[in-house]
């Protein structure tokens, strides 16, 4: 189909599957870690809203729409809220978001999500729903809290120490651009609130450059650093 970014590491696809209980372990596993993209492993594609084009995931979509090779006036970002048709990989049966396929029954996605209208096998990532972000994420959520004023979810042990700027995580990382709010790349918080990816902190210290590039403050206790060099 168009536009589906794939990879299998089985290129025989089950067309049918016997229809029983969802609770049924073969229903749960048959096909589980063979189907998907590399962004999830899931046993289903989406149906676009915006462009009517199959693909496993909104970042293939986003990927394929907005390359360089992409009209610019065609490029644009699925809204996933509004995808209302799957495929099943197993049986290309399509019909309504679900988490089981109403034809050959099998579990398209052991971590399903009906607001985000997301799947996933992989549930090793102890994905949830945050009902303030409006989007699933991962970590468990047992192990996080959701910051109003910051708007995003941030790790307990941030729930006393951090400082809060307003929808500090709705805006693009200030190295690569890339939004932050729903990255998959780790995020980290600055002690001044302002937040980038992980990886590219780590590529600023690389190159000695230990100052938040949003507003210039440490982003690290510089003291001993400052003590040392007055006694020089």
């Amino acid at each position: 189909m168009e536009g589906v970014c794939e990879t299998k590491s089985s290129t025989t696809e089950l067309k049918s599957v016997e229809f029983g209980n969802h609770q049924n372990g073969s229903l749960m596993e048959t096909g589980l870690g063979n189907y998907g993209c590399s962004h999830y492993r899931r046993r289903c594609k989406i149906r676009a809203p915006c462009c009517n084009e199959v693909f496993y995931c909104r970042h293939c979509h986003n990927e394929s729409k907005n390359s360089p090779e992409s009209s610019p006036l065609k490029q644009h970002d699925i809204p996933r809220h509004e995808v209302e048709k799957v495929i099943c990989s197993l049986c290309d049966t399509e019909q309504d978001v679900q988490q089981y396929c109403i034809n050959c029954g099998v579990c398209m996605g052991k971590y399903f999500c009906g607001k985000c209208k997301f799947f996933d096998d992989d549930v090793s990532k102890n994905q949830y729903h945050c009902v303030e972000c409006g989007i699933c994420r991962t970590g468990g959520k047992e192990n996080f809290f959701h910051c109003n004023k910051c708007g995003c979810c941030y790790s307990n042990l941030m729930r006393e120490v951090h400082r809060c700027i307003e929808k500090a995580m709705h805006h693009d990382c200030p190295i690569c651009f890339e939004f932050l709010f729903d990255t998959m790349k780790d995020v980290t918080v600055l002690p001044c609130g302002h937040t980038m990816h992980l990886g590219c902190l780590r590529e600023m210290e690389e190159h000695y450059r230990y100052s938040c590039p949003v507003c210039s403050k440490s982003i690290c206790d510089m003291s001993k650093l400052w003590r040392k060099l007055d006694k020089e």
